[in-house]
């Protein structure tokens, strides 16, 4: 059975972006329910085998299987979604920060095009900035898509999109919410470790792998 991984710092670490009843809900309950339903749908599914999250995303994708998607890629998103916040907030540096100069024109023009990005996108998902080798790339994703799936691509940084993500402690404040969260909370310790491993110089994000009680479909 896949698990809820913790939390890497105390719920009210990342007050005032995010309340610790933000945290508390967004991971106790929303994250919760995506890995039990996942691990739900994984023990009604004889085809399918133990292994990664990512495997079983990859799976779940190429077989249309939209549910079992859904749930697993938003396990998977939220938990590099934590991953990617800190409470001690540092800007990039080496490697990264020179691929943001590249792609972007600094720091600051990225942040303008991260925000944009967020806010201006309709309704539910995710926005992403990603690496295609040493190219960094921004987009935003719907729903529960996740870069998991797509090839060639390593995911550096995202933030939720989805309102309960921000809602009680911004309102309808997207635009707010996300200059605040890339100012302070983005954790760029992590994103450089995440660029390192595009281009070849380290392993990155892996969700927490499943427990010896494996939930799926062990054939007879």
């Amino acid at each position: 059975m896949f698990r809820l991984p913790e939390l890497p710092y105390p719920a009210d670490a990342l007050e005032p972006v995010l309340s610790a009843q933000t945290l508390r809900t967004h991971h106790d309950k929303h994250h919760a329910k995506y890995v039990e339903t996942t691990n739900e749908l994984l023990g009604q599914a004889a085809a399918h085998r133990a292994g990664s999250l990512e495997a079983v995303i990859r799976a779940a994708a190429a077989g249309h299987e939209h549910k079992l998607f859904n749930n697993a890629a938003q396990a998977w998103n939220h938990g590099f979604f934590w991953e990617c916040m800190h409470p001690d907030h540092a800007p990039p540096a080496g490697p990264l920060e020179a691929a943001i100069g590249s792609a972007f024109g600094g720091l600051d023009k990225l942040k303008t095009k991260f925000v944009e990005e967020g806010a201006a996108h309709f309704a539910s998902g995710w926005v992403w900035l990603t690496a295609r080798g040493d190219a960094l790339e921004l987009t935003s994703l719907h729903d529960a898509e996740t870069p998991v799936i797509q090839d060639g691509v390593t995911p550096i940084l995202t933030c939720d999109l989805w309102e309960h993500a921000y809602y009680l402690d911004h309102k309808n404040d997207r635009a707010g919410f996300l200059e605040a969260w890339f100012d302070r909370l983005a954790n760029w310790r992590f994103a450089e470790a995440q660029f390192a491993a595009a281009t070849g110089r380290g392993e990155g994000y892996h969700y927490p792998p499943s427990t010896a009680q494996d939930h799926v479909g062990q054939a007879a």
